[in-house]
C-alpha cells in the first residue's frame, strides 16, 4: 500500500507540473506578460507557504547563528529567479513539451557540476562512471537534436502555427537548457541548505519570498505598462492561482513526501513521463504539431537520462553492499574479541 501511494503521488506530481506549464503557456499565448506571471506566482506561493511552515514546523525562523545559511538561501533565490525567467521565456518561444524534455538534462548537468566541484570522484574504469559519462553526452546530444532539428510533422490536429520562425524555437531550446543548468546548481546548493536546516517548507517560503522580491525588481523595469499588471478574471488569473497553489505548494510538498518515502532514484524515474503527458496535452488542447525532431530528441534525452540513473543506481548498490560487508566484518571482529 505504501508503494502504491508513492506511485500515485508521483503521478500527481508530474500531472501538476505539466498542467501548470500548459496553463502558463496558454496564458502567455493569450497576451499575459510572462514577467507579471512570475511575480504574482512567487508572491502567492510565499503567502501559501507561510502558514504551511507554521503548521508543519511551528515557526518560520532561521537559526541566527548561521550567517552562511542566509547567503546560501539568497544564492538559491538568485539561481531560481534566473532559471524561472529562462524557463518562462523558453516555454514562451517553444512549448511545454520541449520544456519537459529539457528537464531531463538536469541529472546530466548535476553530474557535471558535482565533478567540477569535486563532490564526487570519477572512476574511469568503473562501469557506473562510464554509464554516467555516456548518459550525460547522450542527453546533451538529444538536447541539441530537439533544439536545432524540427523535422517533418508527424501529427497535426490544427493548422494554426504556434511559432513564427525556427529562430524562436532554437532560442527557446537554449533558454530551457540554461534553466536546466541553473536547476542543477540549485539542487546542489539546496542539498547543502537542507543539510544545515532540514525544514523544507520554511526554506521554500524564504526562497519564494526572495524570488518574489528579485523578480519584482526586474519586472518593474521591463514592464512599464500598468495595464499589464492588472489581473482580470480569465486564463491569466487561473495561471497565477494554479502555479502558486498547485504547481508550487502542493507539488513540492507531495514530492518531498515521495522523496522521503522512496528515495531520489525512484522519484527521478518519473521525469520522462512528463514528456509524454506534455506532448499529449499540447497536441489535444493547444493544437501543437508533433514533429519528427521532437520525437527523436526526446528519445535520445530519455536514453541518456536512464544511462545516468543506471550508473547512479549501480554506485548506490555497490556502496550499500560494501557497507553490509564492513558491518559483518565488524560483527565478526567483536565476536572474536569477546571470545
Amino acid at each position: 500500500m505504501g508503494n502504491l501511494l508513492v506511485f500515485v503521488g508521483m503521478i500527481m506530481v508530474i500531472l501538476a507540473q505539466v498542467s501548470s506549464m500548459e496553463i502558463t503557456k496558454a496564458a502567455m499565448s493569450s497576451g499575459v506578460n510572462k514577467y507579471v506571471l512570475i511575480v504574482y506566482s512567487n508572491l502567492l506561493s510565499s503567502l501559501v507557504l507561510l502558514p504551511c511552515s507554521f503548521l508543519f514546523h511551528g515557526s518560520v525562523r532561521l537559526p541566527w547563528s548561521s550567517s552562511n545559511l542566509y547567503r546560501f538561501i539568497f544564492l538559491l533565490s538568485l539561481l531560481g529567479c534566473i532559471g524561472q525567467l529562462c524557463g518562462y521565456a523558453g516555454m514562451d518561444y517553444s512549448s511545454p513539451a520541449m520544456a519537459t524534455a529539457m528537464l531531463n538534462l538536469i541529472p546530466a548537468f548535476t553530474f557535471i557540476l558535482v565533478i567540477i566541484c569535486r563532490m564526487e570522484k570519477l572512476e574511469w574504469r568503473s562501469a557506473s562512471s562510464q554509464a554516467k559519462v555516456l548518459g550525460t553526452i547522450i542527453s546533451i546530444t538529444g538536447a541539441f537534436v530537439i533544439t536545432f532539428y524540427k523535422g517533418p510533422t508527424i501529427l497535426r490536429l490544427s493548422h494554426q502555427l504556434l511559432f513564427s520562425s525556427q529562430l524562436q524555437w532554437v532560442l527557446g531550446g537554449l533558454l530551457l537548457a540554461i534553466e536546466a543548468f541553473m536547476t542543477s546548481a540549485w539542487y546542489i546548493i539546496q542539498a547543502m541548505v537542507l543539510k544545515k536546516f532540514p525544514a523544507v517548507l520554511t526554506v521554500m517560503f524564504y526562497l519564494c519570498f526572495f524570488n518574489a522580491a528579485l523578480s519584482s525588481i526586474y519586472s518593474l523595469i521591463l514592464v512599464r505598462d500598468t495595464n499589464a499588471w492588472k489581473l482580470r478574471p480569465g486564463i491569466g488569473l487561473i495561471a497565477v492561482l494554479y502555479s502558486g497553489i498547485v504547481a508550487t505548494t502542493f507539488r513540492i510538498s507531495l514530492f518531498s513526501w515521495c522523496l522521503w518515502k522512496a528515495g531520489p532514484l525512484y522519484v527521478s524515474m518519473f521525469k520522462p513521463l512528463a514528456i509524454v503527458v506534455a506532448t499529449a496535452i499540447g497536441i489535444v488542447f493547444l493544437g501543437e504539431d508533433l514533429s519528427l525532431g521532437r520525437v527523436i530528441g526526446a528519445i535520445i534525452i530519455v536514453s541518456g537520462f536512464y544511462g545516468v540513473m543506471w550508473g547512479k543506481a549501480k554506485e548506490e548498490s555497490f556502496g550499500s553492499s560494501n557497507q553490509k560487508v564492513s558491518l559483518l566484518q565488524d560483527s565478526a571482529d567483536d565476536k572474536s574479541s569477546s571470545v
